[in-house]
């Protein structure tokens, strides 16, 4: 197993979901209560990963934060080096490429609040803000949980953009998944089915997980409903 490839990759998994957390609640709230009639392109923007192929995301990535774009020079006298085959790189390729498994679930369970706990809170003179986190975000937890498990799961098994973006330096942007493709190539056959079996096991139990929290959260509702009616 190599280790340095685990850590790197638990890295970029964590500090990706952490980010998208802080920038997909507020998105998630706006997309699933907006009343902006061209929401939808946003929407489209939004779940363009999920569809667009990783080599093109890189691509236009890479670009995006060359020494020739405002991003890039920005960095450069900022940092003193460029974005791209670094580890700063590839945390933002990764929060581009999996905002959608945040963002979307998230956005699904805030629109499934009951409106009236949100015009009650409203109504008591709560703020915005504070109902978005003492009513909205405790009804949506499922949802919330959902997104950041997907979002770091989705980080661990990055291949396309991760190589475009970050290249294959050991210890800076070698995932796992780069590292897979290395065995591979040099004929390494045992050593890439140990990590690819560490990886399906992982990603097994993480989506586990996630439609055992679903189903809890759909059982409650449905004993709920069946009370209320009873």
């Amino acid at each position: 197993m190599n280790w340095e490839a685990i850590a790197t990759t638990l890295k970029l998994a964590t500090l990706t979901s952490i980010i998208l957390m802080i920038l997909g609640l507020p998105l998630a709230y706006w997309v699933a209560f907006s009343k902006w009639r061209w929401k939808f392109l946003v929407e489209a923007t939004v779940a363009l990963p999920l569809v667009l192929p990783p080599t093109v995301l890189g691509f236009y990535v890479l670009v995006a934060m060359g020494p020739q774009s405002p991003l890039g020079r920005w960095y450069q006298s900022l940092a003193g080096h460029g974005l791209p085959f670094t580890f700063e790189g590839l945390v933002v390729a990764s929060v581009l490429y999996s905002l959608p498994f945040a963002v979307q679930p998230i956005a699904a369970a805030f629109g499934s609040v009951d409106r009236k706990l949100i015009e009650a809170s409203w109504m008591l003179g709560v703020s915005d803000l504070e109902t978005f986190f003492r009513v909205i975000v405790p009804q949506s937890w499922t949802g919330v949980m959902t997104g950041l498990v997907l979002s770091f799961a989705h980080t661990l098994g990055e291949f396309g953009v991760v190589l475009m973006v970050g290249g294959n330096i050991p210890g800076v942007t070698r995932t796992l998944s780069i590292d897979i493709y290395d065995r591979v190539q040099g004929l390494n056959y045992s050593g890439a089915a140990t990590t690819s079996a560490v990886l399906l096991i992982v990603s097994f139990l993480i989506l586990s997980v996630v439609y055992a929290l679903n189903r809890k959260v759909w059982f409650f509702a449905a004993d709920r409903r069946h009370r209320q009616e009873v």
